[in-house]
């Protein structure tokens, strides 16, 4: 069992480039990095997980949607956006950003937008949902939707 002290987890959300995973502040009593997976590539878990294994830090990788149990449990101190574009209006984000900064604005805690891995297409192919590592999720006659970022409103940015 994972030993989540209160206000704990800095809590990560899509493919965040190098350069910006060396400004998060991972160290000091109790912390601890939680990646949430990156459905459907997974390559969220992998890149982020890789870059703090490097650096000595053992993170947490989770399923996307586990991120409300760790918010109703007020362990989240702070979440982390791959931001692809931001304005006044709003950010880019990988997907899957929108609930964490919906979830960070209920419970009163800090999202921070860093740059993120640009996508080439903001669409994936809707067959990775269908699979994961080779396996079918699903049946191969199920539709699939599988948009790669979406658009966080300025609100939730505060």
């Amino acid at each position: 069992m994972l030993d989540f002290k209160e206000n704990s987890v800095i809590l990560l959300q899509g493919v965040l480039t190098d350069g910006a995973l060396a400004k998060i502040k991972h160290k000091g009593k109790g912390i601890r990095v939680v990646i949430s997976e990156g459905r459907p590539s997974l390559r969220a878990a992998e890149h982020n997980s890789r870059y703090f294994l490097d650096k000595k830090v053992t993170p947490v990788i989770i399923c996307d949607n586990m991120a409300g149990f760790l918010f109703f449990k007020g362990y989240v101190k702070e979440v982390v956006l791959a931001c692809q574009y931001a304005d006044t209006n709003g950010a880019l984000c990988d997907m899957g950003s929108l609930i964490l900064a919906v979830l960070a604005r209920k419970h009163k805690v800090p999202v921070r937008l860093l740059d993120g891995e640009h996508k080439k297409h903001f669409l994936g192919n809707p067959k990775d949902l269908l699979t994961l590592k080779g396996q079918p999720t699903a049946s191969s006659k199920t539709h699939a939707y599988a948009p790669l970022v979406e658009w966080v409103p300025a609100k939730y940015l505060k």
